[in-house]
């Protein structure tokens, strides 16, 4: 029960990751809270109740002040993995 009262007040509160993508070169994702990995090649991101691995060349972000990120690069795969309640000092690595 308590789970769907968080998914409808993340949806009321636009809290739930949003995101445009415009060809394979730019990625604009809103409510994203924290940026955990970052190289040119892959990062991993947390935005709501997801975790967010993004692959490519060249990667770079612009803009992570405003509560939202653009990533900009050549992006060749994106990943998205379900949190489930996880605290913020945990990561999805290794789960694979």
């Amino acid at each position: 029960m308590f789970d769907k009262i968080a998914d409808k007040s993340r949806d009321i509160l636009y809290m739930n990751p949003g995101m445009h993508l415009e060809s394979n070169r730019e990625l604009l994702i809103e409510n994203c809270r924290r940026i955990e990995e970052y190289n040119e090649v892959f990062m991993r991101l947390i935005s709501g109740g997801l975790c967010i691995q993004i692959w490519g060349n060249g990667l770079k972000a612009y803009d992570f002040k405003t509560k939202g990120l653009i990533i900009r690069g050549k992006i060749s795969q994106i990943e998205f993995i379900e949190r489930n309640g996880r605290s913020n000092a945990q990561s999805a690595e290794g789960e694979r």
